[in-house]
């Protein structure tokens, strides 16, 4: 005769909250992910720095500024997204994880939900640095000192850095080690947009299927139109939510060891 036992009235879940601060303290537990942190923001810095000095007073602008910030952040914030994940199996954390919430999907969620909050501040603080720098370059060095800027700008900066984060968070879940998915990251998107580069008869569709192809005109145009989002969607589906829904999906399935 099997009995059923009823769950202690007790016992509630874990918070969400409380799982998202977690994971955001995780974030700079690890020397690798305090130094990616730091070096995000002395590269960001340095390379304002060099733009200030080496540009030609005309080019000293808000836009270009906030376009120089656009290079270190979009090469490694995907890095921090990969250390999100991969960080509870390099790090042998992940017994702990999953014992003390054994709900998957909420810890996968509080991850993204982490890296994303952190990608956002980076970029605010990105549009922070370049504002000063800005107006450093206009009062010290004869700059134009323009503000060049508008919110489809400052939109399509956050879409740009947003979406390479995520990626980068897709190809950790998806491959589970650090160093795979950082060598998988750069060269395949890398090798399928040489690919598209090399082979004209491929133009017509290379935005649809790559998506590096697909957020060009934001450094080309300084803003993505209609037909760009619509680039970005198709190809985005291919590059960043696909291997996030199998990512998802091999997290729910792997085992958990402690060693």
């Amino acid at each position: 005769m099997s009995t059923t036992i009823a769950p202690d009235p007790q016992v509630t879940a874990v918070p969400f909250s409380r799982l998202l601060r977690v994971e955001l303290r995780k974030l700079v537990d690890t020397r690798a992910g305090f130094w990616l942190l730091v070096a995000i923001g002395a590269i960001t810095v340095a390379v304002i720095g060099v733009f200030l000095f080496v540009a030609d007073p005309d080019q000293l602008t808000y836009l270009n500024f906030v376009g120089a910030t656009a290079t270190p952040q979009s090469i490694l914030l995907p890095v921090l997204g990969i250390l999100a994940v991969t960080a509870e199996w390099s790090q042998r954390t992940g017994l702990v994880t999953f014992t003390l919430e054994p709900s998957r999907i909420r810890v996968a969620v509080a991850k993204l939900v982490a890296v994303t909050l952190v990608g956002l501040l980076s970029v605010v603080v990105a549009l922070g640095v370049a504002a000063l720098s800005n107006v450093a370059g206009a009062a010290f060095l004869d700059g134009a000192g323009t503000w060049n800027v508008g919110a489809a700008n400052v939109r399509d900066f956050f879409a740009l850095q947003l979406i390479g984060l995520v990626q980068g968070f897709a190809f950790g879940m998806l491959l589970m080690n650090t160093a795979a998915a950082i060598v998988l990251y750069y060269v395949l998107p890398i090798a399928w947009n040489v690919l598209f580069s090399m082979v004209g008869a491929l133009d017509n569709v290379a935005p649809w299927l790559d998506l590096n192809t697909a957020m060009a005109p934001a450094f080309e145009q300084q803003t993505f139109q209609a037909t760009d989002w619509a680039h970005i969607a198709v190809s985005g589906t291919i590059w960043v939510l696909l291997p996030l829904a199998f990512g998802l999906l091999r997290l729910l399935r792997r085992e958990v060891k402690s060693a």
